[in-house]
């Protein structure tokens, strides 16, 4: 409890120094509310990939492309602190091994509710599953939209980020990439 006091102490003193009153009706528990908010939105560095997985990972004799896509992601820009959002799209070839598919959007909440760069978290989700799994490949794409370009800076409302990491055969072959990316496709 007493980093959620810290943190909160730390968004009173933000608030003083923007000019307002942090004793008026409408912000006096504006600083623990926000505290609590980036304690959740930041709960992925108090989780684990094992704790994750929680052993579901599953012999199976399964070679083919398995794909999740449009997995709602949420995170915040590590340079200005407000959020980024998007979908993300996960495919990996097994190798005798499966995963339960909703570990992999919970591989996606670890990384993600952390504070992040959408190049970094690609590849932290594509290695995570590689370690776990170890299967023949994996390929991530994140499309996103940053409010750092939204609200801010350039202000261009319709922009997206799109990053890959792609491992094992799907960088390899050029096939199986591209399966990948006609499947992923949004329609």
């Amino acid at each position: 409890m007493c980093r959620i006091s810290a943190i909160e102490a730390a968004y009173s003193t933000v608030l003083r120094e923007l000019g307002e009153d942090v004793a008026r009706e409408g912000l006096l528990r504006t600083p623990l509310r926000a505290a609590k908010a980036m304690q959740f939105l930041t709960k992925g560095y108090n989780e684990t990939l094992e704790d994750i997985l929680n052993n579901a990972i599953f012999n199976e004799n399964h070679h083919e492309m398995v794909i999740v896509k449009n997995i709602d992601m949420f995170s915040l820009c590590e340079h200005h602190l407000v959020p980024f959002f998007g979908k993300v799209h996960i495919g990996y070839l097994p190798n005798n091994r499966v995963v339960g598919l909703s570990k992999l959007a919970r591989i996606v909440e670890i990384f993600s509710r952390r504070l992040q760069v959408q190049e970094r978290l690609t590849k932290q989700i594509a290695t995570a599953i590689s370690e776990a799994l170890e299967p023949a490949g994996v390929a991530v794409v994140i499309e996103a939209v940053h409010m750092c370009m939204v609200m801010r800076g350039v202000q261009k409302m319709n922009s997206k980020t799109v990053t890959s990491s792609m491992l094992g055969l799907f960088q390899e072959d050029p096939k199986t990439r591209e399966e990948f990316l006609v499947l992923t496709k949004n329609n």
